[in-house]
């Protein structure tokens, strides 16, 4: 059932959504960031925020590194936003990273990777790696030295940190990984994906243009890079929380995911929010209630952490 405050707000949205195909994605990209800056609310007092680049090879990412008031001085999270491979930035997670680094009392360091269709796949899977690699082997850079680091992200960034979890198991040691309402690929299909396919914010047909975009003349969709419910062997992979909204065309290949990582003898813990859609943790000034699993998200990654 879906949370009385989320009934309220999908009566404001407008009926008729134009498809994705019939818009620029530059137009896309404004509606987004308008929508998404409009939904934060105030912002979490910080005692630094830090502008700067990763500099990779052949390209350069920026980054912001959120230092909360009180911290704990032993985690480093670091963050890849959603948006569908095509949309977001700094700005637009980041009183979400704010609120959780405030919450956790842990460094929060949100990446900026290259978007699709300018930059098909794999650049942003490789972004991800190559920008957790450096994180991981630099740590000093953005937090004292032998800080833990813990991968997260959310919709398409939680995809991300899958594949990159998955791809560096063997040669990083991080503390965790956290996964926030993944997209795990675009052929999916599965009850939820039926269910809330249209009208519960995550419009599935969108999403799956999106992925068109994102993949580009990229065909081979069993490659665990674009779909990780299909990855071989995650054995070695780092513990993992997974984060679930009931009412989210996703919410079934995310469990599918935490069971398949389970599998593999990898610690999950899953946590699913009950009544709530799709982006929920971004929608704390409107729905107030997200804020309580907010808070939870956080509580649990602090313990997690604790006893890495």
């Amino acid at each position: 059932m879906i949370h009385p405050d989320y009934e309220k707000y999908l009566q404001t949205l407008p009926g008729d959504v134009a498809h994705p195909s019939v818009l620029s994605m530059s137009d896309r990209r404004e509606e987004y960031r308008a929508r998404t800056l409009g939904q934060r609310g105030p912002l979490e007092e910080m005692a630094e925020v830090r502008d700067g680049v990763v500099h990779l090879e052949g390209r350069d990412l920026k980054y912001r590194l959120l230092v909360p008031p009180q911290e704990r001085g032993d985690a480093l999270v670091v963050f890849f936003h959603g948006g569908s491979f095509v949309f977001g930035d700094l700005d637009t997670h980041e009183a979400l990273c704010r609120r959780l680094s405030v919450d956790t009392s842990m460094r929060f360091l949100a990446i900026d990777y290259r978007l699709a269709p300018e930059h098909p796949f794999p650049a942003a899977v490789n972004d991800a790696i190559d920008t957790l690699t450096y994180v991981a082997t630099h740590v000093e850079e953005f937090a004292p030295v032998g800080t833990k680091v813990i991968a997260m992200g959310d919709s398409a960034g939680a995809s991300l940190v899958a594949v990159a979890c998955a791809a560096t198991r063997d040669d990083l040691s991080l503390a965790g990984q956290v996964l926030i309402y993944p997209t795990l690929g675009p052929e999916v299909v599965t009850d939820s994906s039926h269910r809330y396919a249209t009208g519960y914010i995550l419009e599935i047909d969108q999403l799956r243009y999106d992925y068109q975009q994102y993949l580009g003349e990229w065909t081979d969709h069993t490659d665990s890079r674009v779909t990780p419910l299909f990855s071989a062997d995650l054995t070695g992979a780092p513990r993992a929380i997974v984060v679930v909204a009931e009412c989210d065309p996703l919410r079934d290949e995310a469990i599918a995911y935490a069971g398949l990582l389970e599998h593999f003898g990898v610690s999950v813990e899953v946590l699913e929010a009950e009544g709530m859609l799709h982006g929920f943790l971004r929608m704390g000034h409107v729905i107030p209630d997200a804020m309580d699993i907010v808070d939870d998200v956080a509580t649990r990654l602090s313990h997690y952490v604790a006893t890495a």
